[in-house]
């Protein structure tokens, strides 16, 4: 065990991670993108209908009101069972995947991972890596960890196969490529593809995709997957996928490394069920996938298939962080199903790259912060109206509306010794913060709001015409020109 990341959560008790994720956009440029993605007519159209389609599909899967509500009750009570548990849980997993046979390795960050999968790769002399869908390794930048080595990572789930053609990041964490038409993926795999010619044929482009993909399976030494659930009375990782690119993943290669975040275990078998069936019906608006696959160690003697070698990577980056807050710690909840997206008003808008991190949406905006500290994130949980839709379809009944609201508490904080986040205070200022300090007190003391309102009345010609961002499509923001108290008054 290289990092005692169960420890690190018994003693986390507030102290942030070490070490920075990597981030793909600065605050700053977040700015920019989202205006991009509103201006753009194409972008708003596409996920507008997706997100329709998607809703539509979940709400079909809940007919029964009642059993919904039983189903959100009991998956919200298991993950929160298991988070209260987590520290021992994690030692739990850990011996029983031992005795299985799986290596487990502990990475406190994102470099600390790529560095044990890294150093797996040498010792098998891996020049190809195939990949079912993982984002925790998007966090974590494997593929670029690995091209950077000289070793070749390749998408095998086809949406991530296409987004990893097109040399884009990953805008919804259930459907990479939700973002693109068929005709852009036809003409992508013209160019990229070789021996392609140009179709849009959705059934011709995905038997190219998997043609590709086949050969790949058979050249690799080592297969990546993520994990949806990792349980500890048995050291089963849990995996669901609809493609079978994860299956393959799993048994072709020699070697299977999985990876995933420390929040992902449960204690029991049994509680995976109820998890699995709100998950696929939130996520794709299925009633089960097409696989799902229990891995428990490494092909035995008398088995004809299977990996000879398999390794887990237990991620914590940040994730200690939000565990060591009662309130952040709901966070960790998430099951990464994409219902919250998909309801968004926001996302749906502006879809899933504008947010610059791994992770966009609703989810995306709570998550994120703990990853790559509020320096950097401090305008995510701003992009949102609060409307309540992202915690009222959330399968594990995950508050995100409080939590976007404590997070932009946390980011205007004036910043002090012990803050629950990193980056406490990254959009403090000053200058803002006196002036609510000076609005509250006249509005505590009716004297002085009465003089106050007087005065605003009278001198309410000199209010600026500009108003900061609020002038860019509305008319200025002036007193009235009389008190609502004088207008009584003069009825009366």
């Amino acid at each position: 065990m290289n990092a005692p990341t169960p420890h690190t959560v018994h003693a986390a008790q507030g102290k942030p991670a070490a070490g920075q994720p990597i981030a793909f956009v600065s605050a700053e440029a977040l700015r920019e993108r989202v205006h991009a993605a509103v201006n753009d007519d194409h972008l708003r159209s596409s996920f507008r209908g997706a997100m329709d389609f998607l809703m539509a599909k979940r709400a079909a899967q809940f007919p029964d009101e009642s059993e919904l509500v039983s189903l959100r009750s009991l998956s919200e009570a298991i993950r929160q069972y298991s988070l209260s548990k987590l520290p021992d849980l994690l030692e739990q997993l850990e011996a029983n995947l031992t005795r299985n046979g799986v290596h487990v390795h502990w990475a406190e960050t994102p470099d600390e991972a790529n560095a044990i999968m890294l150093d797996i790769a040498r010792r098998h002399q891996a020049k190809l890596i195939v990949k079912g869908k993982s984002m925790v390794s998007e966090e974590i930048e494997f593929n670029h960890a690995m091209e950077a080595a000289g070793i070749g990572a390749l998408e095998s789930d086809m949406g991530e196969y296409i987004v990893q053609l097109a040399g884009e990041k990953p805008s919804h964490i259930i459907m990479p490529a939700i973002h693109k038409t068929k005709e852009q993926i036809a003409t992508l795999f013209a160019e990229k593809v070789p021996g392609v010619d140009y179709t849009d044929n959705v059934d011709a482009l995905i038997q190219i995709g998997r043609q590709v993909l086949r050969e790949k399976f058979e050249q690799a030494e080592i297969g990546l997957s993520g994990v949806n659930f990792a349980v500890a009375e048995t050291g089963t990782l849990c995996l669901v996928e609809n493609e079978g690119n994860g299956r393959m993943c799993t048994t072709v290669p020699k070697v299977h490394i999985a990876i995933t975040g420390i929040e992902k275990v449960v204690e029991k078998l049994e509680h995976v069920a109820p998890l699995y069936s709100i998950l696929t019906r939130s996520a794709t608006g299925q009633a089960v996938s097409t696989y799902f696959n229990l891995i428990s160690g490494p092909r035995k003697a008398d088995e004809k298939d299977g990996p000879q070698e398999v390794h887990l990577v237990l991620l914590d980056n940040g994730r200690s962080q939000a565990y060591a807050d009662e309130q952040l710690r709901k966070t960790l909840q998430c099951i990464r199903c994409g219902a919250c997206m998909n309801h968004c008003p926001v996302y749906t808008r502006i879809g899933g790259h504008a947010y610059g991190t791994t992770y966009p949406g609703p989810i995306g905006k709570i998550v994120s912060p703990h990853m790559m500290g509020l320096e950097q994130t401090h305008l995510l949980p701003t992009l949102s109206t609060l409307c309540g839709a992202c915690g009222e379809v959330c399968p594990v009944k995950i508050p995100i509306p409080e939590l976007l609201v404590r997070l932009r508490g946390e980011a205007q904080s004036a910043p002090h010794a012990n803050p629950a986040m990193v980056g406490q205070g990254a959009g403090y200022k000053p200058l803002v913060s006196f002036a609510w300090r000076m609005w509250a007190r006249i509005y505590a003391q009716p004297g002085a709001y009465k003089a106050f309102s007087w005065l605003a009345s009278r001198f309410r010609v000199f209010s600026p015409s500009r108003q900061s961002g609020w002038t860019v499509a509305r008319t200025p923001l002036k007193p009235a020109p009389k008190r609502l108290r004088d207008m009584v008054r003069e009825r009366h």
